[in-house]
């Protein structure tokens, strides 16, 4: 099997909404990649039609070799699912709740593997498995879904923003985990608004606008879309090599591709420049660059 989700032409209405239009989307076995895109743009839409959670309007999904409509019991046997919101049973304990969830995809709760996963995933994550559910903070909550699906194999893990809530240290444990189901051959389909995360973890990115995948490939192959952004005092200098340069209010402004950032700065610095500000982009910032043209439309249209 060497395509673990596969979507050609898939379409979702909701009345006289298009919430997928035509979305065409192809996850190789062993990937870990990236499903971008701002809000709106149809990833919640498309992650519940492979969940089996809604039905496709037209076109064809298919999920691990089935049919996530008519297959949904067998497959989520094999799949790891996390969301972005995670809600708890107010009186079980977070014990409970991981253990209640992994069997649910039919774990065996007296297994030693598990129970040792268990207790690895629970130091791991410093999370307290006693506490109730109504006590657990939004970020406690969100390692109770990702200690039940990461205590469990699983040939596919699709993970909506799963490091929501999250502190940056608990976000270096979860991306730890990542590296591990990937390198165990598992495949990852991965929604995230946060940049680092992934360049850290995705082989490939696909992003959406409006139902249709508009880019995808390799985060190298789309190098146009994380160039940086640099800006100082207008002293006329202006490096080689950089791109969509701008002058405004004393200040220049141009964007440089990551395998050029070193000798731009070389440059600049020989030129003793004033001013200077480096700005990684964000993914709200690259959302914008490729969303700019329809930004732009929409606010003229509100004015």
């Amino acid at each position: 099997m060497n395509t673990v989700i596969s979507t050609v032409g898939l379409r979702k209405t909701y009345g006289r909404v298009h919430a997928l239009d035509g979305l065409d989307l192809s996850v190789s076995a062993g990937q870990v990649h990236g499903f971008l895109g701002p809000n709106g743009a149809g990833k919640s839409t498309t992650i519940r039609i492979l969940l089996g959670l809604a039905r496709a309007s037209a076109g064809t999904v298919r999920l691990l070799e089935g049919d996530p409509w008519r297959d949904a019991v067998a497959l989520h046997r094999r799949i790891a699912y996390v969301p972005g919101d995670v809600n708890v049973w107010p009186n079980l304990s977070g014990g409970e709740a991981v253990d209640l969830l992994v069997r649910l995809r039919g774990g065996d709760l007296r297994s030693a593997s598990y129970r040792a996963e268990r207790e690895r995933l629970f130091s791991a994550f410093q999370f307290d498995p006693r506490t109730r559910g109504r006590a657990y903070s939004k970020g406690n909550r969100q390692k109770i879904s990702l200690i039940a699906a990461f205590a469990l194999p699983a040939e596919l893990y699709i993970l909506d923003e799963p490091s929501s809530g999250l502190d940056p240290l608990m976000e270096m444990v979860f991306q730890q985990e990542v590296a591990r189901v990937h390198a165990s051959g598992a495949t990852v389909l991965l929604s995230s608004h946060i940049l680092s995360e992934v360049e850290q973890l995705c082989d490939q990115v696909s992003i959406i606008r409006a139902g249709r995948v508009v880019e995808s490939g390799t985060l190298a192959e789309l190098r146009h879309l994380t160039r940086t952004e640099v800006s100082f005092e207008d002293d006329g200098t202006i490096p080689a090599g950089v791109q969509d340069i701008t002058r405004e209010g004393g200040r220049v402004r141009f964007t440089v591709d990551p395998t050029d950032m070193s000798a731009t700065l070389a440059t600049l610095a020989n030129a003793d420049v004033q001013g200077l500000r480096v700005n990684p982009p964000s993914l709200e910032e690259l959302f914008l660059r490729h969303y700019g043209e329809g930004v732009a439309t929409r606010r003229g249209s509100a004015a």
